[in-house]
């Protein structure tokens, strides 16, 4: 038998059964462009804000930010970060366990987890004398549960995120699986949730949400149509420095201490207000009738620029405020330091900006997932870094002592022949594209313990923790739920999920999303998997 070889975690995947990369999805999906974070936000003027932790301007001005559309906080909601693993990355059996209609260990047959990349003798109900005393109360199988969740006990991306985390994350850290078939390799599946989150009100002090490229979407994978804000558009951020770059305070923060930058400011803007109060209105229609609608406007407007300008020294005068690499949580993450890979850079740039409050929401796409190469270890390696990316957003969270929301999905997936690769642990080789194994999952921590279930499993077979089912050939069974065929469906029942984490469900219908197609409340109940934690 011929010894496949992997392909390097950085190197471009060459596919033969794949035309040459043309488009910027192509590229991202096979590896030839990094995937890219950015951040989207609406306005110069909205960027001119700040966390209430660096708020010190005088009580008198102060009160005026909001009348100037100033925000000194985030909404207050779960921060949000999804991963949008571009090119159909294996997420279903080899990773995350994905069962019949019973649940996850409702176990599917031999042939349909061989389809899923699992030989004979790592079937997730099988004896695993090796994992005895790991995986919680999986002890001594080969599926793990010590994330609420239930992964595959060899799973590349658990592993990662283990790698990232520690017990004190694990313990309050719950999740929710969802068998859903998307499309292979297309940039057409609208699986990106960014703006129905922020529509369900996450915001950030400085910018809305973080996305992923230069997209409507600002991801790889497309939104919603009816859910797209035009006001809302991508600004690149895939480094610290781009990060740090977000806001320029000037020169003046360099040659004055920073509260004296602050008054300096201050003063400009009650000079310009006494200026403006004095002035004549002079704005006229075209027969010389004075608009004083407009003309106040106007004023309010020059009177607000300065008071910004006040309140951006004030916040971002000190250096390292938008920083990762000056933030001890995040280095202690990384502790072979945050710039050894670009994809720990652009994870550590984004989850800073949502966690620490100046974004409300964000995405982090990683390319390279089109990964069925005739071997299996080129995945485990993409697997295993996208593992430790997410487990460094849940670490984080547990640092900050906030909860967090993770959404992993992909562009379709992929299916094995059946073919061992012996420097996998004998896992089957990825050999093609198969939208038919394709599913997502959500991840919740919560600093106060783990996240409570809506819909309690009196069997223990985690049927609480999936939505939709698959056959046992390994198939999503599209019947077996409203998202199980669409994608759309999928990204508004994330939404909903959000939503019910604040309590909020109640609103997802025709309150914030009237075009919504989940049906009634009592339908909808049967995919609100998360109680709240606020």
């Amino acid at each position: 038998m011929k010894i496949p070889t992997h392909v390097g975690l950085d190197q471009p995947l060459l596919l033969t059964n794949h035309a040459r990369p043309r488009t910027r999805r192509e590229l991202i999906a096979q590896g030839f462009k990094a995937g890219i974070g950015t951040v989207m936000g609406g306005s110069i003027a909205s960027m001119l804000a700040s966390s209430p932790v660096f708020a010190d301007l005088s009580p008198d001005l102060q009160d005026l930010l909001e009348g100037c559309d100033i925000k000194s906080s985030g909404s207050g909601t779960i921060p949000f970060i999804c991963f949008d693993l571009a090119g159909g990355a294996n997420i279903a059996g080899s990773n995350v366990l994905v069962g019949g209609r019973g649940g996850q260990l409702d176990f599917l047959t031999t042939a349909g987890y061989s389809k899923l990349g699992l030989p004979g003798n790592m079937l997730p109900g099988q004896t695993n004398a090796a994992n005895v005393g790991e995986g919680g109360g999986t002890a001594g199988h080969f599926f793990d549960d010590r994330l609420g969740l239930a992964f595959h006990s060899d799973s590349a991306m658990l592993k990662g995120i283990i790698k990232r985390t520690n017990a004190l994350t694990w313990a309050n850290t719950q999740g929710c699986v969802m068998a859903a078939r998307s499309e292979n390799d297309t940039g057409n599946n609208p699986h990106n949730p960014m703006y129905g989150i922020n529509q369900a009100g996450a915001d950030g002090s400085l910018l809305a949400l973080i996305g992923s490229q230069s997209s409507e979407s600002g991801g790889n994978s497309m939104a919603p149509a009816y859910m797209v804000n035009p006001k809302v558009r991508p600004t690149k951020v895939d480094r610290p420095s781009d990060a740090t770059g977000l806001v320029d305070v000037g020169d003046l923060t360099s040659l004055l201490a920073p509260d004296e930058t602050v008054s300096v400011m201050e003063s400009m803007y009650r000079l310009s207000s006494a200026k403006l109060s004095r002035a004549k209105p002079k704005l006229t229609d075209a027969n010389g009738n004075l608009l004083p609608e407009a003309d106040a406007a106007l004023r309010k407007t020059l009177g607000c620029t300065y008071l910004k300008s006040a309140y951006l020294a004030n916040a971002f005068g000190q250096p390292g405020v938008l920083n990762p690499l000056k933030d001890p949580a995040i280095t202690s993450i990384f502790p072979e330091g945050i710039n050894k890979d670009g994809e720990y850079a652009k994870t550590a740039s984004v989850m800073k900006l949502v966690m620490g409050g100046f974004a409300g929401a964000g995405t982090i796409t990683m390319g390279g997932f089109d990964y069925h190469t005739g071997d299996r270890t080129t995945g485990e390696m993409r697997d295993y870094r996208a593992g430790e990316c997410i487990g460094a957003v849940l670490e984080y969270a547990r640092l900050k002592n906030s909860p967090v929301m993770i959404y992993v999905f992909s562009d379709g997936s992929v299916f094995s022949n059946g073919m061992p690769d012996m420097a996998a642990n004998g896992k089957g080789v990825w050999t093609g594209d198969n939208q038919q194994t394709a599913a997502a999952y959500m991840l919740v921590y919560n600093p106060k313990g783990r996240p409570a279930l809506t819909h309690q499993d009196p069997n223990k077979t985690y049927a609480d923790r999936q939505i939709g089912y698959m056959a046992g050939s390994g198939d999503v069974d599209t019947s077996s739920s409203p998202i199980a065929n669409n994608v759309n469906l999928l990204v508004e029942t994330v939404v909903l999920n959000y939503l019910a984490l604040h309590g909020r469900q109640g609103e997802f219908g025709d309150t914030l999303f009237p075009k919504q197609g989940l049906g009634n409340a009592t339908s909808r109940d049967r995919l609100t998997m998360f109680a709240s934690i606020k």
